[in-house]
């Protein structure tokens, strides 16, 4: 499958795409929030660019970068086709953050280890079980702060990485249908960075629908995804790094809303105990304790025609 981005999205093969939202990061404090809002996406480069200045263990086929303060969380927002999606593993550190199981090949339906893309529109962060994931937020190799280092006891990969796969020949149609009005969802430290789990989202993994025996586990592929701090990004790229908006001030300021996604319908997967046990920082800034979860306005899912949009 060919591998590509146009800078804030990143393609694999001809149906599957997805960003990386910039959002505020949700106190640690043990409260239970809606979904954050996206703050645009995050710039995507490709390691091949800077191929001179990179990390040397960053040049793998399929591989890119983003910059990333440690104050920002992310989430991943997936866009695929319901007539023929696919199976997409999701990985921080080389754990998976499905499944708590150190990376390997293929999937596992037993103990579902990965998403399926659609219906899953986004994801926030680390499931934890009970309808709830910790949000992804960003933290510097070589503090044990890490999903990785809580997991494995090391911290040698860190970034993000994602398998993609398709289905097998004759599961879908290899056209799309006829559509008369169709609808999509909206859908200062170390250098190196990685990702720990931070505050509680309410937000659902979905189980699979379709059962593993319909993904082509031969046809796959793989991309990296790493991160960086301002002061590794001004190395590589020779470049300021780009602002952020993301503050508790500036989330007051702006009165910025936050999702609500309706799936009563559908059910969760279960959080196994290593990821739903994993330990947080107690938030150190304190005008964060300032944001209340029931006073926070909420937006609900917008859905409209076409691709998902910042």
């Amino acid at each position: 499958m060919l591998v590509r981005t146009d800078g804030s999205r990143i393609y694999v093969g001809d149906r599957f795409s997805v960003s990386f939202q910039r959002t505020l990061r949700i106190p640690e404090d043990g409260q239970q929030y809606p979904l954050p809002p996206s703050l645009g996406p995050f710039h995507i480069h490709r390691v091949e660019d800077f191929a001179d200045t990179v990390p040397s263990k960053w040049l793998n086929q399929g591989a890119f970068f983003l910059p990333m303060y440690q104050r920002e969380a992310l989430w991943l927002g997936f866009d695929g086709e319901d007539w023929k999606p696919n199976a997409v593993k999701v990985a921080v550190g080389g754990v998976n953050a499905i499944s708590g199981t150190v990376w390997k090949e293929g999937l596992d339906s037993e103990q579902q280890d990965y998403l399926v893309c659609p219906n899953q529109p986004w994801l926030d962060g680390i499931n934890a079980g009970e309808n709830f994931v910790r949000q992804f937020v960003a933290a510097p190799l070589g503090m044990q702060h890490t999903v990785e280092a809580q997991i494995t006891g090391k911290e040698e990969t860190g970034g993000i990485q994602l398998v993609v796969y398709e289905p097998k020949p004759g599961k879908f149609p290899e056209k799309p249908p006829e559509r008369v009005a169709g609808f999509d969802y909206l859908a200062a430290a170390p250098v190196e960075m990685g990702l720990e789990a931070g505050g509680r989202i309410k937000q659902k993994i979905y189980p699979d629908p379709y059962g593993e025996d319909v993904w082509d586990q031969q046809n796959s592929q793989t991309v990296y995804v790493y991160l960086m701090n301002s002061e590794q990004y001004r190395d590589i790229c020779g470049l300021e790094p780009p602002s952020t908006p993301v503050s508790a001030e500036t989330y007051a300021e702006y009165r910025l809303p936050w999702f609500d996604l309706y799936d009563e319908s559908m059910s969760d997967v279960t959080a196994p105990r290593n990821l739903s046990e994993l330990k947080t920082r107690p938030d150190t800034d304190d005008s964060s304790r300032s944001i209340e979860a029931e006073k926070l306005p909420v937006r609900r899912l917008h859905r409209r025609q076409g691709k998902t949009e910042p």
